[in-house]
This record gives structure tokens, sequence and C-alpha cells, in this order.
């Protein structure tokens, strides 16, 4: 008889729900993408938390974890992560290609909670990284061939902003995902519209928000409610209800969405060097993310000797 925890109960209405999450977050880089022709970089990641967190933030009611997570879960995920993502997009790096090489964020994940939450990656796991590092390595060959290193490298530096993120979430333990997100939204608002004003000046932001349309709005509700609210509430919901084992490895089919959405809306081509590439970054994740890690063992504590009859007796 199968559990209700056990993986292969997971029901074909909750599959499909996964499925459509997948869906959700791979086409988004097409979004990103197209968005990035109506804003500029930091002040587009800054309006997707802005309409991420409001008006939702009043409906979640109250945080449900302690603010140090809250702030560095939305400085680490908010600010680093989504402005690295999007300044490296913006500079170059496809939709499709983003989508597969963000994905080495789970290695980061393996990689940092070995550091900090003392989680001794096995064998297979070890394998995994060694084989989703490698398609990285070919990813990086093919794109060295004729796009911009260092807008590679930044989408290399968001995925492994998302590692450190995945851990402090971790650490965090929030008991709604939904009300943690919104929350988290709430922070990076501010920070990237400081350093938009700084970075980008006050001319170009003007200009980007005066030309506002409802081809720009509706990119806007996209990313932020589709994507981040929607997505990571029905994400939340899904590891609610069904081990993190049985929810994971959907997130190997965003990078199929991703590039495939790509391939069709933008006319992205993809080279036998980069099918090899997502071969290996998505078959090393697999491994990476579906192996278990080895806690380090604590020492079984130690029975009390019985005291002596006289100690009792008093």
């Amino acid at each position: 008889m199968v559990g209700a925890g056990d993986p292969r109960s997971m029901r074909p209405l909750h599959i499909a729900l996964a499925a459509l999450v997948a869906a959700v977050w791979g086409v988004n880089f097409v979004v990103i993408e197209v968005g990035l022709g109506h804003f500029p970089p930091l002040l587009f990641s800054a309006l997707r938390f802005l309409v991420a967190a409001l008006p939702a933030v009043f409906l979640v009611g109250r945080p449900k974890v302690a603010w140090k997570w809250i702030v560095g879960v939305g400085l680490v995920l908010g600010v680093a992560k989504f402005g690295l993502l999007f300044i490296g997009m913006d500079r170059g790096m496809p939709a499709g290609l983003s989508s597969l090489v963000l994905q080495v964020q789970a290695v980061f994940t393996a990689l940092f909670a070995a550091v900090a939450l003392g989680e001794r990656p096995g064998k297979v796991r070890l394998l995994g990284m060694g084989v989703a590092l490698a398609g990285i390595g070919v990813a990086a060959v093919d794109e060295g061939a004729g796009g911009p290193v260092l807008a590679f490298v930044l989408v290399i530096a968001a995925a492994a902003c998302w590692g450190v993120s995945n851990v402090l979430t971790r650490k965090a333990a929030p008991p709604d995902s939904l009300n943690f997100m919104v929350w988290v939204s709430t922070v990076p608002v501010l920070p990237l519209l400081g350093l938009s004003l700084l970075f980008e000046g006050w001319d170009r932001d003007k200009e980007a928000l005066a030309a506002l349309d409802w081809s720009g709005a509706g990119i806007i509700v996209y990313v932020a409610w589709i994507t981040t609210v929607f997505g990571f509430g029905a994400w939340g919901f899904l590891l609610r209800h069904h081990p993190a084992s049985s929810v994971a490895p959907f997130t190997l089919l965003v990078p199929v969405f991703g590039m495939s959405s790509a391939a069709l809306l933008l006319d992205e081509s993809v080279s036998p060097l980069r099918w090899c590439a997502a071969a290996l970054l998505v078959g090393g994740v697999a491994l990476t993310s579906l192996a278990g890690a080895r806690r380090p063992r604590t020492p079984a504590p130690k029975t009390p000797e019985p005291e002596p009859e006289v100690a009792r007796a008093a």
C-alpha cells in the first residue's frame, strides 16, 4: 500500500502542477529577455519585486520566520542573484542558455551546504557535481566561441548566489513558503532602486517608466505574480504534500522549457556543443539533487550510570 508520503502517491493533478511551474519558470527567461528591451536590468528587477510584494504583503499575514532570514535571503536572492542574472542577460547572455547555466546552483548549494550545514556529499553526489561542472565547461567553450564571456560569468555568479540563498532558506525553514517569498520580495526593492539610480542613471530610469505600455506592464505582471507569487506558492504547496525527492526532479524541466521556448519565440539557435552541455549539466544536476548527503555522525548520548544507593536514598 502506498502511503501519502511515498513518491508514487503524487496525484496526476499535482504532477501537472509541478510541470506547469517548471514551464512557467522556463518561459520566464524569454519574458526577461523581452523585458530587458523595455527596462534597464536593475530597475526591471526592482519593479519585479515591488509588484510581487504589493499588495500580496497585506494578504499573507505577518512573517513566520525571524527577520534576519528574510533580510538575508532578500539581499542574496533578490539583489545579488537576480541583479546579476538580469545584468548578464542584458549584456548578451541568451535566454535559453541562461535557463540552463543557472541550474548549476544545485552544485553550489551542495558545496555551501557541506560547509555551512555539515552535509558531506556522498560519492554519487560528487560524481553529479563533476558531471555538471563538465557541462558548464562545455557551455563556456561554446559561448566563448562567439558570445560575451563576461555575461556568462555573471550568470554563473548568479547561480552561486542562488546556492547561498538556498542554504539560508534551509536554515530559516519557513513553514509557509508563499508567506516567506512575499516578505523576502519586500527587501530587494529599495537596494535595487538605489543601485539602478547609481549605475543606470535617473534619466534612463525615467525614460523607461515614461514609456511604460501594456506590453511592459504585462511583462512585469508575469515575472512578479506568475513566476514569483504563483510559482513559489505552488512549489511550496507541492513540498508540503510530497517528499522533496518527488518534487525536486521537476526543476530539471526548467531548462528544457527555457531552451525550447527561446528557440521558438526568440529564434535562438542551439548548437550541437550546447546540446552536449545541456545533457551533461542536466544529468549532473539530477545526480547532485537526488543523491543524498551524509550528515556528520554525532556520538550517541552516554547512558548515565545509576547513582549509588546512598545518593538515591538522600
